[in-house]
């Protein structure tokens, strides 16, 4: 997927696991929201993960944020609301300007912006 820049399949019933291609990929804009996406975020973000936006909402992923996350070169906008996420929000220079709504109704994420763990 080397010339796929955005990839938009928001509300699509997309169930299985999230591939983990798409988070050490050239994709800038990931909208992954709204569907059945189950188990952990793949831990394999690297130097050629930056995202502008990626939105993985409402789904039903579960475990923790990924620590390869902070080896990204930049996330911009991030969204991993309403899954069943555990664990510490990764301290991160460019995750200092993301809100709590980036994160509520997890099963027990904790750290900047949520109350700390």
């Amino acid at each position: 997927m080397a010339v796929l820049a955005t990839l938009n399949l928001h509300g699509n019933r997309i169930s299985g696991k999230l591939p983990a291609t798409l988070m050490n990929s050239s994709i800038s804009i990931l909208n992954l929201s709204r569907n059945a996406i189950e188990g952990n975020i793949p831990d394999v973000f690297g130097p050629r993960s930056y995202f502008m936006m990626m939105d993985l909402s409402h789904n039903n992923l579960k475990g923790p944020i990924p620590k390869t996350i902070t080896s990204a070169t930049y996330i911009g906008h991030l969204d991993l609301s309403y899954n069943h996420l555990c664990g510490a929000i990764p301290a991160v220079s460019w995750f200092e300007h993301l809100e709590a709504s980036s994160f509520v109704n997890n099963d027990c994420l904790c750290g900047k912006p949520l109350k700390s763990c």
